[in-house]
Formats: C-alpha cells, structure tokens, sequence
C-alpha cells in the first residue's frame, strides 16, 4: 500500500506497561517499514473508542488478565466495544497473555475482543499460526485451533521471541495490506 494518506490508529489497553511497550514497537517496526508517521498511538485509558472512527485501518491492543479476564481499561470500555462503527474497517489485533501460568485462558481476552467486533463488518487482517506456544486452552483459535486471531505475545515466558514475533507480524500486515 503505497498511499502517501495512509494512517493506522493503534488503540491498546495496558496495565503493567507489556501492552504499551509492544504496542510502541510495532509502532515503531511500522512507521519503519513506510518510512513515515502512519501509526497513530493511542492508550484507551486517555483516548476513548470513539476516535476509532478517524482511521479506515486499526490494530488494537489487549492482554488477558488472571483467569481469562480482559484488561481492565478495555473491561471498562466493553458496551462501547460492541456499538463501535467499524463496518468496512480493517482491523489487525495483538494479545499478550502468559502460556504457562494460566494455559487455560491463554489469550482468551484477544479472542473475546475478535469475537465482540466481528459482527460490525470489519475485515480482520493479521491472524498467526498457532506455533512455538505451549498452552491447554485458548478462546483466541481459529480454524480447527491452528491459528489465533491476531498477534499473540508471551512477555512473561518468551520475551525473547516478542521483537522477532512483532517483525515478522508487521512485514506480514504490510503484505496483507497491499493485497486489499
């Protein structure tokens, strides 16, 4: 996509700075690869879902909390989640959870935020294979569990993957763009 008008609105939730810190990073990978300012950050606890509206391209950010529970600025966000105009939108989204110290809700609030805006007519970009994690459960996986809905992050156990995770997720939205 080489649209010299091009803006990504980049809106996550972040309780323990993991979210902001990735979020700043594809941030950065992104306005690298275009070699311009086409992500715009915003932190939904300073910035409501409203100005989702501003962008035709977002990439929302979630991690899920203790036994599959949504970070809290988007639990306290979530009835405006459902009724956000999002219809014809392009939408990339990225999770953070921890894979081992609670396998059986690994990423679920990711796959809660998929399902929540799914039905508004967005097109979802962004889906990853569902390799390198070792969890029970996940209400993040599609198709047949072998992939999750958007970019799945471990900081608490693969910290070491999450650069080279977020590389090759944003060479990947980028290819994906450019097909649209």
């Amino acid at each position: 996509m080489s649209d010299p008008a091009l803006k990504i609105g980049l809106f996550y939730g972040s309780t323990t700075c993991y979210t902001e810190m990735a979020a700043e990073k594809i941030q950065a990978q992104l306005n690298s690869m275009f070699d311009e300012q086409v992500v715009d950050l915003h932190n939904i606890k300073d910035v409501s879902l409203s100005q989702t509206a501003q962008y035709d391209i977002l990439i929302l950010g979630i991690s899920t909390w203790d036994f599959g529970e949504l970070q809290e600025d988007w639990e306290s966000s979530w009835d405006e989640v459902h009724q956000l105009p999002l219809s014809g939108k392009v939408i990339a989204l990225f999770g953070l959870g921890d894979q081992y110290g609670y396998a059986d809700w690994f990423q679920d609030a990711l796959g809660m935020l998929h399902d929540a805006i799914a039905p508004s007519g967005c097109q979802f970009i962004g889906y990853t294979a569902n390799e390198g994690y070792e969890f029970a459960k996940s209400k993040a996986l599609i198709e047949n569990d072998s992939k999750f809905v958007g970019l799945s992050l471990d900081d608490e156990n693969q910290f070491q993957l999450t650069d080279e995770r977020i590389a090759r997720w944003c060479e990947q939205l980028v290819t994906e763009l450019s097909e649209l």
